[in-house]
């Protein structure tokens, strides 16, 4: 007797408070390099710029690594003060019997795979701490974080002396120098071809809009250029031709 196919499931969405703009939807999860292989490297992205937001590299994979690159990737975005204040206004009995409520959305969704540094109950702490919500995709379904898979792959693939670098400390300042060049430099497919920092500061429709005039213009000239060749052809006497 064979053994009925698994149907796989279909893709969670997220949540409808998470609007598709920039610091509202972030994804992060931990790979490896070549040259260190004791050590993880976690990294943080905002999943609708693509801008790589901040990365760590440790000896420990556990949640307080999470934790502290959150922590420096907020502080870095100007989200920790939107935080503390936030947590600064909660009164001591915030529900009180009878009282109208209005919920705050979460500051923003994290989203990352199953992995034990994600799913543990210190990590949901945290998040709820700083009023992040979490998103997990399909056990065994990296297609589910599919944008910070293709961070990962690039940034190994376009820069790939990563792979043979062996010191800790040299990772960690070569990924610096790498994580700039990739959001300042780099042209994303997922984005129009733009970078992502310039995705992340708003300048990426304006970048793309003009990018579409200029191929409207260079179209109808190089139309504009044929029709005058072709006219002079028509023009030319039979003299001129002998």
């Amino acid at each position: 007797m064979k053994r009925p196919r698994r149907v796989k499931s279909a893709r969670r969405p997220f949540p409808a408070w998470a609007d598709y703009r920039r610091n509202s939807i972030w994804i992060y999860d931990v790979t490896h390099f070549a040259g260190c292989p004791k050590h993880a490297v976690f990294a943080v992205m905002d999943l609708v710029t693509r801008k790589w937001i901040g990365e760590l590299v440790s000896i420990e994979e556990t949640s307080t690594q999470v934790q502290v690159v959150f922590m420096d990737a907020l502080e870095a975005e100007g989200l920790l003060e939107l935080i503390e204040a936030r947590q600064d206004a909660v009164p001591a009995d915030p529900f009180p019997p009878g009282a109208d409520v209005d919920v705050l959305p979460p500051v923003l969704l994290a989203v990352s795979d199953n992995g034990p540094q994600m799913t543990s109950g210190s990590t949901r702490e945290f998040m709820a701490m700083c009023a992040i919500a979490q998103h997990f995709g399909r056990p065994g379904t990296p297609t589910d974080q599919a944008w910070i898979e293709s961070l990962f792959s690039h940034v190994k693939a376009d820069w790939a002396h990563l792979d043979r670098i062996k010191d800790p400390e040299v990772l960690r300042a070569e990924l610096a120098v790498v994580r700039h060049e990739y959001n300042t430099v780099r042209l994303h497919a997922g984005i129009g071809y733009v970078t992502p920092d310039d995705e992340h500061d708003g300048r990426g429709p304006r970048i793309r809009a003009a990018r579409k005039r200029g191929l409207r213009h260079a179209r109808w000239a190089r139309i504009i250029y044929h029709r005058s060749l072709k006219a002079k052809a028509n023009r030319r006497s039979p003299a001129d031709e002998a």
